[in-house]
C-alpha cells in the first residue's frame, strides 16, 4: 500500500456490506486525493449513505478494507472515526434541540479534559467559526429556535470545529438559496487548498460541475467507475446513475386550470413577525411557486396557512367559504395538506412503518361506519402508492426509519397523496431525491394538479420551481415582492425581485 499512502488519502477495496438478506454494498471501491474534492453520485438506495457510514465509524463492513493515508482503520463508532479525521454532515440533521448553537457546535469536547467549562471561550470560539464561514448565527440560541437553513449551517460548522483529514457532505445545499451555496463553495474551496480530502454527495449535478474534481458513481451497490469533471459530462453521468438517457427532466403539463380560486389568502401575517401582510390564490389544476431567499417567509407562509403556525391577522377562504385553520387538525379537516421541507422531524413518523406513515392521513376513507380499518382497502392504498413512487423498500411494513433519505421523502409526499385534498402544500418537494426519482415526483405533482387539485410548490431549486410551475410568486423579507408569469421565468427575475430589484425592461 505504499503507493496509496503517497497518492490517496482515502482508499476503499471491495467494500460489502448486507442488512439481513438485503445487500446493499458489493464490492465498492473508492480512491480519493488529498486536496480533492470527490463527488459520490446514484439514485436513493444505490448505497452511498451506507458507505459513509462505514467510513465514519456508524456501520461496520462485512468485507473490504478502508485506509486512510496508507494506513489501514476500522472505526468502530462515530468518536472513533471523528479521532482519526473523518468528519461527516449529514443528509439528516443531528443536533439537540435543547442545546445552544455553540453547545451543538463543541458537544464533542465538552467536559473532555476538565471539570469547568470555559463558556466565554466556547461562546467566542463557535461566533469566529460562524463569522469565517459567512454565515450570522446567534451562538447562544437554542438550536430549536433556529431555521433549518440555519441548522444546516450549524451542521456543518460542527464538523469543521476538529481537525479533518477526509470531510463528507451528504446533500448540504438543500434547503440553502443561491447566496448560501456561494459561500459553501468559497469554504470548501478553502479547504480543498489546506489539503483536506472532500467526498460531496448530492443530486444537484449543476453542483457538481461547478464544485469537484472526480466523480464515483453507485448503482445498486456497485461502483460503476470513476471518471474526471473535465472529462465529462451531464447525460454521461445520469446514464451511469440510471442505466438509461433522461429525456426530460420537467414533464409537458396539459392541464386546464380552473377559472376562479379554489384557495385565497388576504393580508396574511405570522404572530412570530416573518410573514407580513401575504395576499395571493391559486386555482384548480395550478401549480403556483413561491421562491425567495433564506428567511423571507416562504415556509413560514405555507404553515400559517396549515394551521402549524399562529396568525396573527388576514383572511384565508377555500372555495367561496373563510376557513379558520388554527391547527394542522382544522387544516386536514378542510382537506389542505402539507409536505413540510424538515421530513426528520415534521414529515415523517421515523419509527413507524411504511403502510402506518401513509395511512396516519387518511383513516376515514380505509374505516367502515363503526371505525374499524379495512384491510384490504389499507393494503391496496398502500402498495398502490409505493408502486406509484417507486419507493424502494422490500415491504411495507419496513420502518421508515431504515429508508434511504430520498424514500422517506416519498412517504411523506404520499402521505398526502393517499386523501382527497383540495389543496396541497409542498415545501422542498425534491430535497434529498436522485434525477430519476425527481420525475416520478414531477408527474405526481401533475396527476394531482389533473385532478383539479391547488398546487402550491416551495422551493429554493430555481430550474425546479421554474420546471413545474405555471406562476411563480417571489418573497423578500416576509412579504410577496413580485410575480412571474410562465413567460417570465428566469433565474435572473427571480434574484432580482428576491433581492428586492425591479425587473430589467430589456429582458
Amino acid at each position: 500500500m505504499e503507493n496509496s499512502k503517497q497518492e490517496y488519502r482515502l482508499e476503499v477495496t471491495g467494500i460489502t456490506k448486507s442488512f439481513g438478506v438485503v445487500s446493499v454494498l458489493k464490492g465498492v471501491n473508492l480512491k480519493v486525493k488529498p486536496g480533492e474534492i470527490h463527488a459520490l453520485l446514484g439514485e436513493n438506495g444505490a448505497g452511498k449513505s451506507t458507505l459513509i457510514k462505514i467510513l465514519s465509524g456508524v456501520h461496520e463492513k462485512d468485507q473490504g478494507q478502508v485506509f486512510l493515508d496508507g494506513k489501514e482503520i476500522q472505526p468502530k463508532n462515530t468518536h472513533e472515526g471523528q479521532l482519526l479525521g473523518i468528519n461527516v454532515v449529514y443528509q439528516e440533521l443531528s443536533l439537540v434541540n435543547d442545546l445552544s448553537v455553540a453547545e451543538n457546535i463543541y458537544l464533542h469536547t465538552l467536559g473532555a479534559n476538565k471539570f469547568w467549562m470555559n463558556w466565554k471561550k466556547i461562546t467566542q470560539q463557535a461566533s469566529e467559526l460562524l463569522d469565517s464561514l459567512g454565515f450570522s448565527i446567534d451562538v447562544t440560541s437554542k438550536v430549536r429556535d433556529l431555521s433549518i437553513v440555519q441548522k444546516q449551517v450549524v451542521e456543518i460548522a460542527k464538523a469543521l470545529a476538529e481537525e479533518t483529514k477526509v470531510l463528507i457532505l451528504d446533500e448540504p445545499t438543500t434547503v440553502f438559496d443561491p447566496n448560501d451555496i456561494k459561500k459553501l463553495f468559497t469554504n470548501l474551496i478553502r479547504l480543498k487548498k489546506e489539503g483536506v480530502s472532500i467526498i460531496y454527495i448530492s443530486h444537484h449535478l449543476d453542483e457538481i460541475f461547478k464544485i469537484a474534481d472526480t466523480i464515483t458513481v453507485l448503482r445498486d451497490g456497485v461502483d460503476t467507475g470513476s471518471v474526471a469533471v473535465a472529462e465529462t459530462n451531464t447525460d454521461a453521468v445520469i446514464h451511469l446513475m440510471i442505466g438509461r438517457a433522461l429525456e426530460d427532466l420537467y414533464p409537458t403539463r396539459n392541464i386546464q386550470i380552473g377559472d376562479v380560486p379554489v384557495l385565497e389568502v388576504k393580508n396574511l401575517s405570522g404572530k412570530r413577525g416573518i410573514v407580513k401582510d401575504v395576499s395571493f390564490s391559486v386555482k384548480a389544476g395550478e401549480v403556483l411557486g413561491i421562491a425567495g431567499l433564506g428567511g423571507s417567509g416562504r415556509t413560514e407562509t405555507g404553515k400559517l396557512i396549515f394551521g402549524a403556525d399562529k396568525k396573527q391577522s388576514g383572511t384565508i377562504i377555500l372555495n367561496g367559504k373563510e376557513i379558520n385553520t388554527k391547527s394542522p387538525v382544522d387544516a386536514v379537516g378542510y382537506q389542505i395538506g402539507f409536505v413540510s421541507e424538515d421530513r426528520k422531524e415534521e414529515g415523517v413518523f421515523l419509527p413507524l412503518s411504511i403502510r402506518r406513515n401513509i395511512s396516519v392521513t387518511n383513516f376515514d376513507s380505509i374505516s367502515s361506519k363503526l371505525g374499524f380499518i379495512n384491510i384490504e382497502s389499507e393494503y391496496k392504498n398502500i402498495l398502490g402508492l409505493i408502486d406509484k413512487l417507486n419507493i424502494k423498500t422490500p415491504h411495507s411494513e419496513i420502518d421508515v426509519k431504515n429508508l434511504s433519505g430520498g424514500n422517506q421523502q416519498k412517504v411523506a409526499l404520499a402521505k398526502w397523496l393517499s386523501i382527497d385534498s383540495k389543496v396541497i402544500i409542498i415545501d422542498e418537494p425534491t430535497r434529498g431525491v436522485d434525477v430519476g426519482a425527481k420525475i416520478e415526483i414531477y408527474n405526481l405533482i401533475n396527476e394531482v394538479a389533473k385532478k383539479g387539485v391547488a398546487v402550491i410548490v416551495i422551493s429554493s431549486d430555481m430550474p425546479e420551481i421554474m420546471g413545474i410551475s405555471d406562476r411563480i410568486l417571489v418573497m423578500h423579507e416576509g412579504t410577496i415582492y413580485g410575480e412571474l408569469p410562465k413567460e417570465k421565468f428566469s433565474e435572473e427575475n427571480i434574484l432580482r425581485y428576491a433581492i428586492a430589484q425591479p425587473l430589467n425592461k430589456n429582458i
